[in-house]
């Protein structure tokens, strides 16, 4: 049951209770136990929205940042990763395979803004080798949530 918790609100965190557990043929008191137990868990680690801030009007500015660093003794990569998190400007690392060991990512105002970040504070960490920095441009699917416009076919059916 878990597992099908997990698929639906991954999906749909604003999914009524009531309704999720109809789909899952249980009473909804199981679903909010249930609930409860895998946030105490961490299992469920937080709920977001995904906001289309260019219909807003408000700017932002969304960088990936590939980051080269050396691993600490005895911890790897975790204390790193643990030092670049705890910045507020962050709002995610994962640690990736490839050319650089991980990736951040972080959101400004400006891409003065982000720059001043990767420049002052990330690149002048003594783990830090190296950095690249890729500013998002346009977002078109994000957490499996189509954003773009999505262009309406315009072909003639032809019937035969």
């Amino acid at each position: 049951m878990r597992e099908k918790i997990l698929t639906f609100i991954e999906k749909n965190s604003r999914i009524h209770l009531k309704d999720l557990a109809i789909m899952l043929g249980v009473d909804e008191g199981t679903v909010v136990d249930e609930l409860q137990r895998m946030e105490e868990e961490h299992i469920i680690c937080g709920y977001h929205t995904i906001i289309d801030w260019d219909k807003v009007g408000i700017e932002k500015v969304t960088a990936l940042i590939e980051v080269r660093v050396t691993p600490q003794r005895g911890m790897g990569f975790d204390k790193v990763a643990e030092r670049i998190y705890n910045y507020p400007e962050v709002n995610s690392v994962y640690l990736i395979s490839g050319g650089f060991d991980l990736m951040v990512t972080l959101e400004g105002k400006t891409l003065r803004e982000v720059s001043r970040f990767v420049s002052e504070k990330l690149s002048t960490l003594d783990t830090v080798l190296s950095t690249k920095t890729n500013f998002i441009l346009k977002k078109y699917k994000d957490h499996g949530t189509v954003i773009a416009e999505q262009t309406k076919d315009e072909r003639i059916q032809m019937i035969p």
